[in-house]
């Protein structure tokens, strides 16, 4: 929306006996402009107008000047750079109570300005005032682009967050050259319609609904990727079946969420427990797998290949790509803001840790061989939760799978450039959070991650209701505890009973959603049994969970969710200890798809964008705000590279310039999933659109003119260690007894605490469970299944003989 010229002061017109005023009191605000002296007109105590400040840091030369050079009045504010190595410089609102705009939480407000640049590292800067912990940077807004004459730049901010009550703001000058800017307003945008009435019923419309399909899933999928042309891939290879394994099956399917239908694909190699990351081109980079089950006899575990495959879309077929480097069964992928792919941990081809970090070059299109790899000879273990963070750094969030955390505090942040190891503090109880989730909570500008649940298939004990919150703005950043997991109900063989104590789940799933929250649903009590029927919806603004309506069917070990275009949420799969798998597939319709008529995308002007860009869309009835929200690639609780990124509106009736950030650390190129949402939570159907380019900035260092964060973390830091091949990995990692039964049947190495250390009730505990016969590998019984010798576990002469 254009701003009208603002209004030439009417204490211009002052006589002169009192014009000598005009340089020492305060040019007020005009009745809708919450900005005090937007055009600098009245001068302050020292070489700056009243109310604003010089801002900035880094090692540069520049200068701060008012200038005549007005777009109305007499004076404008020029800042220009003169040389930089890094850092910015900015005038800014002062940070006082005099100055700074009062703002009330929750509301949104329309900020513009006139500027001329010389550069094209100019961009609107927003800081906010915390109740509780004080002044501290809240995001750039809009990249400036380069503009010879005055040239009116306008921007809606986010909602205002929880405990601010006032902002602060500016542009930001991060590269040579210089910004000139003059009248400056801001607005508080009004207050949205009432929400219409819901179209479910009255429980519906408060915790939404779930629907099973009743096409079911024709593969035993572990591995789910939301591809950019809307449909599915679900890989399975071996579907954890050593059956198929033998035979050479390997499946995947493609489902089309349009027609309900599955497309089964041909399948090269089993890519059970593979890793897996969408490149900035659309297509899925799927890495290593399965190579081979453990022996009959406990021996060997799993084993893990060195092979690569790329996923077309286009062409629903898999293409080989050069080796890895080492095997990895269970790897970690991030992508990075270049487009590259990082890659830690797994099982290698003999079962033992691999501690080789892999990168796939996106120039070269191939894995880069180990000596042009950074390498810390660190084992991060399995699917280890690696996120990227907005200036290139990683962030083990502590999130894995299998048995106890990394020695230490059991997160950390690792920087590939300084190839250091920094220790980060705060997370509960480390060694319970095997098979938790974690997640880059909404906006990714915002830089939190929350972690939640989890258990340890060694001891087995009941997983835990633990959650953690770390914010990576704050220079030395620490986990702090968040609420605990809301409790549903639990099966426990014999039917669902609520949970009790401090029962809470592992294996859960966490799902952005386009409203600005955070699905989690799934889970399970135990290692491969007993699910947890429990779904909530994470606010990240008050930081509380809210139940909903459970997923009715069981979402352990091996289970998927992830959010499909039309903003509703899909779920797969159920893989308990007894080997089976559940085919069903539910459907969970959120309760902002039953407030009526959703807002709609009526046109994308451009679906290839570039970092900095301003991108115009077109609605057909008024919209709160927009967001870019990564696609899916999910396995085991874990996708590392799901991200919701805000986009910062400038609004002119139905049509809306959405300003992209300028950093593709905070954005990874590729496809993305674009909504529109209204001011009652309501989300349009996505719009696909392709984010690439080179970063908009003047250097590689530039990216930190988003302002230093986890810049001063005071944990241990460790380098490189000592070359190495390998971490010992025992072969029970998966916490499974493979003394007994197939390699698919998972015996657990440790019962849970509540089953009694007797054969009669561990094989009560295992019939509940539908376990079935399991005969004896070897002549070997470590559990004591097998009291009579005759090969079958828990047969009636196990039970009824005591030991």
């Amino acid at each position: 929306m254009r701003r009208p010229r603002r209004r030439t002061s009417a204490l211009l017109a002052v006589s002169a006996l009192t014009g000598g005023l005009l340089l020492t009191a305060p040019q007020p605000a005009s009745a809708a402009n919450l900005i005090t002296n937007p055009g600098f007109e009245t001068a302050g105590t020292g070489d700056m107008p009243y109310c604003w400040s010089k801002s900035g840091w880094g090692d540069n030369d520049f200068t701060f000047e008012t200038v005549g050079d007005a777009h109305t009045g007499t004076k404008a504010m020029k800042v220009e750079l003169t040389r930089r190595t890094d850092g910015d410089r900015k005038a800014l609102i002062t940070e006082s109570n005099a100055c700074a705009p009062v703002v009330t939480v929750g509301k949104q407000y329309d900020l513009s300005l006139w500027y001329k640049t010389t550069t094209p590292d100019a961009s609107l800067t927003l800081f906010r005032h915390d109740a509780t912990a004080g002044w501290q940077y809240w995001t750039d807004l809009k990249t400036l682009d380069l503009a010879a004459g005055w040239t009116e730049a306008s921007v809606r901010t986010p909602e205002v967050p929880a405990g601010t009550d006032r902002i602060s703001w500016g542009v930001s000058v991060y590269g040579t050259g210089s910004a000139t800017t003059d009248d400056y307003t801001m607005e508080q945008v009004a207050d949205p319609v009432p929400d219409p009435e819901c179209t479910g019923t009255a429980e519906e419309c408060a915790n939404g609904r779930w629907d099973v399909l009743p096409t079911r899933n024709p593969v035993r999928s572990m591995h789910s990727v939301v591809l950019h042309n809307g449909k599915v891939l679900l890989i399975a290879g071996s579907g954890n079946d050593p059956e198929m394994f033998e035979a050479g099956t390997f499946t995947s399917a493609v489902y089309d969420p349009q027609t309900g239908t599955y497309e089964t694909i041909p399948t090269p190699k089993d890519m059970f427990c593979a890793g897996h990351v969408q490149l900035k081109d659309g297509r899925v980079l799927v890495m290593s797998g399965n190579k081979g089950y453990p022996s009959a006899d406990g021996t060997v575990g799993y084993q893990g290949y060195k092979d690569s495959y790329v996923f077309d879309p286009e062409t629903e077929t898999y293409t080989k790509t050069g080796d890895m480097n080492d095997g990895h069964w269970y790897p970690s992928a991030t992508i990075l803001g270049n487009g590259d792919v990082i890659s830690f941990g797994g099982l290698r081809e003999d079962s033992t840790g691999s501690v080789t970090a892999e990168r796939w070059s996106d120039e070269q299109q191939k894995w880069l061989p180990t000596w042009q790899v950074n390498q810390t000879w660190s084992y991060w273990g399995l699917y280890p939760s690696m996120i990227l963070m907005q200036d290139g750094r990683l962030f083990y969030s502590g999130s894995h799978v299998f048995g106890n955390n990394i020695p230490g505090t059991g997160s950390a942040i690792y920087d590939y450039e300084g190839n250091t190891i920094t220790q980060v503090p705060g997370l509960q109880d480390k060694d319970v959070r095997d098979q938790s989730a974690s997640v880059l909570l909404p906006p990714a500008q915002d830089q939190k991650v929350l972690t939640i649940g989890g258990g340890n298939i060694d001891s087995n004990p009941d997983a835990n209701r633990l959650t953690d919150i770390i914010d990576l703005k704050q220079p030395n950043p620490t986990y702090v505890a968040g609420p605990p997991l809301p409790q549903g109900t639990v099966d426990l063989g014999n039917g669902p009973v609520p949970q009790t104590g401090g029962q809470g789940k592992m294996y859960p799933s966490t799902v952005l959603l386009p409203d600005g929250k955070v699905l989690e649903t799934g889970g399970a009590l135990h290692n491969r049994a007993d699910p947890v029927y429990e779904t909530s919806i994470f606010d990240p603004r008050t930081e509380t969970f809210d139940p909903v309506a459970p997923d009715p069917e069981a979402r352990g070990y091996h289970s998927s969710a992830f959010l499909l275009p039309d903003g509703r949420v899909m779920t797969t799969g159920d893989n308990p200890g007894n080997g089976s798998w559940n085919h069903d597939v539910s459907i969970y319709t959120p309760p902002y798809l039953l407030k009526g008529e959703r807002p709609a995308i009526t046109s994308v002007i451009d679906t290839e964008w570039t970092y900095g860009d301003t991108q115009r869309i077109t609605v057909d009835r008024p919209i709160a705000k927009a967001e870019l929200i990564r696609p899916a690639a999910v396995t085991h609780s874990s996708d590392p590279n799901q991200r919701f990124v805000d986009l910062p509106l400038s609004v002119d009736g139905d049509n809306v310039d959405l300003n992209v950030t300028s950093n593709p650390d905070l954005a990874p190129p590729g496809w993305y999933m674009l909504f529109a949402v209204d001011a009652g939570g309501v989300p349009s159907v996505a719009k696909w659109v392709h984010l690439d380019g080179p970063r908009a900035l003047s250097t590689k260092d530039a990216s930190a003119h988003v302002h230093s964060f986890a810049d001063a973390p005071r944990g241990k830091v460790s380098k490189p260690g000592k070359k190495r091949t390998s971490q010992p990995v025992a072969p029970t990692v998966s916490g499974c007894d493979r003394h007994y039964g197939s390699a698919n049947v998972c015996v657990p190495t440790a019962f849970p605490a509540e089953v009694k250390r007797t054969t009669a009730a561990r094989c009560d505990w295992l019939a509940r469970n539908e376990y079935g016969r399991l005969e004896v590998n070897g002549k070997d019984d470590p559990l004591r299944l097998d009291p009579d010798g005759d090969g079958v576990a828990c047969g009636k002469g196990d039970v009824r003989k005591k030991r």
